[in-house]
């Protein structure tokens, strides 16, 4: 496994950096292939903050976990990690089924897990706005999200709240 680990606003050492690749090391037997780990830590309001990003050939796996002490993080994200591979694992043997990185026989069943569906659809239709605008909206209807029609750019966008209580937007390509 190849860990990159970095830190915002956070300097590392040795003993966190390998009780990371210890930790990291436990999710190799899930993948056949070497496969690519980025870790960043991050300090945000008097919490420590660890975001993994793991890519097995196209598999993505990513968790972000806050915590007082940067370890409670870090095993939370490696709980985390390990529940999506095995909540996901029928999901994932059908998309990557000829990708041989994923070892599906080494991630445990979850039981009685239920299965998503949708329940409900709506129709949207979009209102050429501003994302200043859009985000008016949002925060109107109460939602955490508002697609509208971007009056720039003429794409459909996406105005988002974010965990740290500020605001992403996403577009969509030209």
């Amino acid at each position: 496994m190849n860990i990159k680990i970095t830190g915002k606003n956070f300097n590392t050492y040795q003993h966190l950096e390998d009780t990371i690749d210890k930790k990291l090391e436990k999710l190799e037997k899930y993948f056949s292939d070497d496969i690519d780990a980025k870790v960043v830590l991050s300090q945000e309001k008097n919490k420590e903050k660890i975001e993994i990003n793991i890519n097995a050939k196209g598999a993505q796996f990513r968790t972000e976990q806050v915590a007082d002490d940067i370890y409670e993080g870090l095993d939370k994200a490696i709980d985390k990690l390990s529940r999506q591979m095995s909540k996901f694992k029928g999901k994932l043997q059908k998309k990557y089924q000829d990708n041989q990185s994923v070892r599906f026989e080494e991630i445990p069943v979850v039981e009685d897990e239920a299965e998503a569906k949708v329940v409900k659809t709506k129709r949207l239709f979009l209102q050429p706005m501003s994302v200043e605008e859009a985000t008016l909206e949002m925060e109107m209807i109460g939602h955490d999200f508002y697609v509208f029609e971007d009056v720039d750019t003429h794409s459909v966008s996406v105005v988002y709240k974010r965990n740290d209580e500020d605001y992403g937007l996403l577009t969509t390509a030209e």
